[in-house]
């Protein structure tokens, strides 16, 4: 008898491992940096003459803490650095190097991050880029509030005229999945250990 409880306690312990991993993996979202382009030097659109830039990139997308951003680059490399650093372009002393072609870097934190390209002349020229970082809307009922950005002003909810009008695309989209997977989750313990 005390086997069979030891052994219906394994099963569900790995069971809860796994249906967590799901869930955390559903809530998450990851974004491609530079679309199909990558990370790269910007050159100048024909049509315009302007490139679009990363930060205006970011401004249509909507960040939130477990998010995580893909670099595809070549030659060249990604540097986490701080306010003043991006602002200087300064890639002497980053926080994290990011090299090797393709990383994930993931928000493990809500706040701003600064990313700037490693290479000499890149960030100058424009390959620079910063993301806002909100806490996802579930989480945000228990979690204490950021300390304000100098670029923060008093709108309401916290977003700013640098970024522009709010995005509709998000991962709020993705918590109706994070939702339903708790759920099937919830019914799939209780069913096995009424079993």
């Amino acid at each position: 008898m005390a086997s069979f409880s030891l052994q219906k306690l394994c099963k569900f312990s790995l069971f809860f491992l796994v249906f967590v991993s799901v869930t955390v993996a559903t809530a998450s979202f990851q974004f491609k940096v530079g679309g199909d382009k990558g990370w790269t030097k910007p050159r100048a659109r024909l049509t315009t003459g302007k490139s679009e830039t990363y930060n205006e990139w970011a401004s249509r997308n909507r960040f939130h803490v477990g998010d995580s951003l893909y670099f595809e680059y070549n030659n060249d490399s990604v540097l986490v650095v701080d306010s003043t650093s991006y602002t200087n372009c300064n890639v002497a002393d980053p926080i994290f190097k990011l090299k090797d072609g393709e990383r994930v870097f993931v928000f493990d934190r809500y706040g701003f991050f600064y990313f700037i390209s490693g290479e000499l002349g890149h960030c100058q020229a424009g390959q620079k880029l910063i993301v806002r970082v909100r806490v996802h809307p579930v989480a945000s009922i228990s979690s204490p509030r950021p300390a304000p950005s100098p670029m923060e002003n008093d709108y309401g909810d916290g977003w700013d005229s640098f970024w522009g009008a709010q995005p509709q695309n998000s991962t709020i989209k993705q918590t109706v999945a994070s939702y339903f997977m708790t759920a099937l989750g919830g019914v799939l313990v209780m069913m096995y250990l009424l079993m």
